[in-house]
């Protein structure tokens, strides 16, 4: 299982859906696309950021604000960068860790969901044959 799937898989059903949703909504709304927006919109999922970016991207800022405080204020701060690093450690175990719920709350989405609309609206753009502009079949194809 990959990470995407123990993230996933350790997300609540409610937020899965809620993702998957708004997901399928953007797709809908390039039901009549001529093709331009949907390119623009390939091009933001190809630059959109995953879960595991937004981890480690917080997990570094944190730990140098913990690492300057714990130089500059006394070795208690040092806990913060503690802290995260057994978090990293947790999510490379076990694809979770206490940050990811409200991440993926905040709408945040794994590699694998993000290529997933990507290769749909591709789908929907007529790249792969029989699917242009219908989002529920691209979907369906891609999950």
């Amino acid at each position: 299982m990959s990470d995407s799937d123990h993230v996933r898989g350790r997300t609540s059903s409610a937020v899965n859906d809620q993702i998957d949703r708004e997901t399928l909504q953007r797709l809908r709304s390039f039901a009549d696309d001529s093709g331009d927006a949907m390119e623009e919109h390939v091009r933001r999922l190809e630059k959109e950021w995953d879960i595991e970016r937004m981890l480690e991207i917080n997990a570094a800022t944190i730990g140098l604000i913990g690492l300057g405080l714990g130089i500059a204020r006394g070795r208690r701060w040092l806990v913060l960068p503690a802290a995260i690093f057994s978090f990293l450690g947790l999510h490379a175990l076990q694809g979770w860790c206490p940050p990811v719920p409200l991440f993926r709350r905040m709408g945040v989405r794994t590699r694998r969901e993000i290529e997933r609309e990507r290769y749909a609206v591709k789908g929907m753009r007529g790249d792969f044959e029989g699917t242009r502009g219908r989002s529920q079949a691209a979907w369906r194809a891609v999950r």
